[in-house]
């Protein structure tokens, strides 16, 4: 039986980034590059820069523009710099770039009106490892989600590696980077759309929720599951069962149950 409803920053330690970038092709070095990068809108994961580089009229523009476009900026130590530089003078800053640009939550919304269907998204609360991304994008794709929503901060970009495990899907499926995921399903819920957190504490079976209205499904990093403020913002906590010894399933192989749940209700005959 469906149930159908009604309705009315702390910076990133290096160790986390440091896995993250090996996965990038491409950096930007120096203050004017990464300046005009950002003056350009090229998409960045995120800007490293010197504990000691000196503050200057670009660096203040470097941290202004990346703090309006909503890019993380980790203070690091320069022998991390110095690691990840090809040319070896870095001027203190390197710009880790995107394998694709990032869209805003409006633009998801407005890809469900042109659709003419009602909001269907999925909601990653810092899932780490590209692999999994980029599973849950390929699978985003086949089900037919209208996108998905990312944190800018503990959580892996867009990097070549999540392109890559995505088998292309990265290229239909519009990902939103946001620096906070419970106010967003805030802002979705203003917009009508319902937040369904999978989490094993969950009131119901995953199958028991009514995926046919405008919904945003969240699902949980690797470990850590979905955080307790963005749970406390979902409005349905939904379990996937479990019969054998393990606590949990990979994350990406849960999205993919709870995509295709919402995949069979949404085609399924009348």
């Amino acid at each position: 039986m469906l149930v159908q409803l009604e309705r009315g920053v702390k910076p990133t330690p290096l160790f986390a980034i440091i896995p993250l970038m090996s996965e990038l092709t491409d950096f930007i070095e120096g203050r004017n590059p990464v300046v005009e990068a950002l003056r350009a809108g090229r998409p960045i994961n995120r800007v490293m820069l010197s504990k000691n580089v000196q503050r200057h009229s670009t660096i203040a523009e470097i941290l202004r523009r990346a703090r309006e476009q909503g890019i993380p900026v980790e203070h690091v130590d320069d022998l991390a710099l110095r690691k990840y530089s090809a040319s070896g003078s870095t001027q203190g800053v390197i710009a880790l770039t995107a394998a694709k640009e990032y869209v805003s939550l409006e633009d998801l919304l407005g890809i469900s009106r042109g659709k003419k269907e009602d909001a269907l998204y999925c909601v990653l609360d810092g899932i780490e490892d590209p692999q999994n991304l980029g599973a849950i994008l390929r699978t985003a794709d086949a089900t037919g989600f209208h996108g998905a929503i990312v944190r800018a901060r503990r959580a892996v970009g867009l990097t070549s590696a999540v392109a890559r495990a995505s088998a292309g899907a990265l290229e239909y499926v519009p990902v939103a980077r946001v620096a906070n995921i419970a106010q967003s399903l805030e802002m979705l819920k203003k917009e009508n759309v319902w937040a369904i957190g999978i989490d094993m504490r969950g009131d119901r079976d995953y199958t028991a929720v009514d995926y046919r209205m405008p919904v945003a499904i969240v699902v949980g990093g690797e470990g850590t599951g979905v955080s307790e403020l963005v749970r406390k913002r979902c409005d349905i906590l939904a379990r996937i069962p479990m019969k054998g010894h393990v606590s949990s399933l990979n994350a990406s192989v849960a999205a993919a149950l709870v995509m295709y749940e919402a995949f069979r209700q949404r085609n399924r005959q009348s």
